[in-house]
């Protein structure tokens, strides 16, 4: 007989203590019952009822400490402390407000439009004496107010204007990046295939770009979410006259249902949200009853991305976005959809370039230095938004 912990046997014990400790365990085991407890006896441990659940935050942190300690290495410490911290959100001028005076009091809190501020840098390039920055295919029209790095100054809560419109939409300022991205032109037909609750839907709207603008989201609750948000922000002969529709279909059909119809799509997949992850219960996607559809999420997440390219017009765009860290739902998903077009469709979507476009924006956001396909805003305690990833991509003719 050995005993555990020590390692040692009882025979190799001295002597002396070799009885007596033969002689406690025998006399241990006589005083244990070993008889079977009758069922009805027996005491069930009700877990529901007798012990706190674990927390599906608590759950997130833990898988992101696991998986993205390794995907961003010395840089996770300071994206956890970000995402554990308030975030910074910046304010979208409603363009069909009166525009004029809700940027001027939005500036008079030190606030500044970082689009307009982006490319006004830009343009002082040459004359400084540095090469030109080759310009990005930005949405145009757009304003977005934000306080500047390390400034955690909040905006007051929007409220009505003078035409009977909300002034200015709260959002994370990152949000913007995918609808800048998209580089939409005047006349352009646009599909929002995941649009709801509807911030990137009101921006492009912004761009005064859309002849034709058709919002789609699977869920009910959340569609009725962007219809509240489109009759705050934007006129009934703007939402009217067939030029913006709102739906409710399955978006991964949307190749079958309208291929080669648009000229710009925006693909906003549903994500594990890492922000809200950490610091929501409600709607969680880490509660462990939602373990396989957040397990599943890259197989739709590619899917929808796969609809929205055949959607796409050849020669027209796309922009893939999440607001999540993880490779597995960002690059791999682009790729795989490039590769399911082309072994089944045989159409070919080439990647866009878009460093010249983080460039124009490192002011405001901070970047992740490393990413293969797309681009990545990561939280930083001086520029806390995102997560927020983009990818454009060409539909080749």
């Amino acid at each position: 007989m050995r005993s555990r912990g020590s390692g040692r046997s009882f025979s190799a014990l001295p002597a002396d203590m070799a009885a007596p400790v033969g002689r406690g365990v025998r006399k241990l085991l006589k005083l244990v019952d070993l008889t079977p407890v009758p069922r009805r006896h027996r005491y069930k441990k009700k877990w529901a009822t007798t012990e706190p659940e674990f927390p599906s935050s608590r759950l997130a942190l833990q898988n992101f400490d696991m998986i993205y300690s390794v995907q961003f290495g010395d840089l996770w410490p300071s994206i956890r402390v970000s995402l554990l911290s308030e975030q910074k959100y910046g304010a979208l001028v409603n363009n069909f407000a009166a525009w004029d005076n809700v940027s001027a009091k939005l500036g008079q809190l030190s606030a500044q439009d970082f689009v307009s501020a982006a490319i006004s840098h830009q343009d002082l390039e040459p004359e400084s004496g540095l090469s030109p920055t080759p310009s990005p295919d930005c949405s145009p029209n757009l304003r977005c107010f934000t306080f500047s790095r390390g400034d955690v100054s909040r905006f007051p809560p929007a409220r009505l204007g003078s035409l009977g419109l909300m002034d200015y939409y709260l959002m994370d300022a990152a949000s913007l990046l995918p609808v800048l991205a998209l580089g939409l032109q005047p006349g352009d037909t646009v599909l929002d295939l995941c649009a709801a609750p509807g911030g990137k839907t009101l921006a492009l709207l912004q761009t005064g770009c859309c002849r034709h603008l058709a919002a789609n989201d699977l869920s009910t609750s959340r569609t009725v979410r962007l219809q509240k948000v489109l009759h705050s922000y934007v006129p009934q002969e703007v939402r009217g006259r067939n030029r913006v529709r709102v739906t409710s279909w399955d978006g991964r059909k949307w190749g079958e249902l309208e291929g080669d119809t648009y000229d710009r799509v925006l693909v906003d997949v549903p994500c594990t949200t890492d922000r809200h992850s950490l610091h929501e219960e409600e709607n969680n996607i880490f509660q462990r009853s939602r373990k396989k559809e957040r397990q599943m999420l890259p197989m739709l997440q590619a899917q929808l991305l796969a609809a929205g390219l055949l959607a796409t017009k050849p020669g027209g765009h796309v922009v893939y976005s999440t607001c999540s860290l993880s490779h597995l739902q960002n690059e791999y998903v682009v790729q795989g959809a490039i590769d399911l077009l082309a072994n089944q469709y045989n159409i070919k979507v080439q990647v866009e370039d878009l460093s010249h476009f983080r460039k124009l924006f490192m002011d405001t956001f901070c970047f992740f230095p490393s990413c293969q396909v797309g681009e990545l805003v990561i939280p930083n305690l001086m520029a806390n938004f995102g997560p927020m990833y983009f990818c454009k991509m060409h539909r080749l003719p």
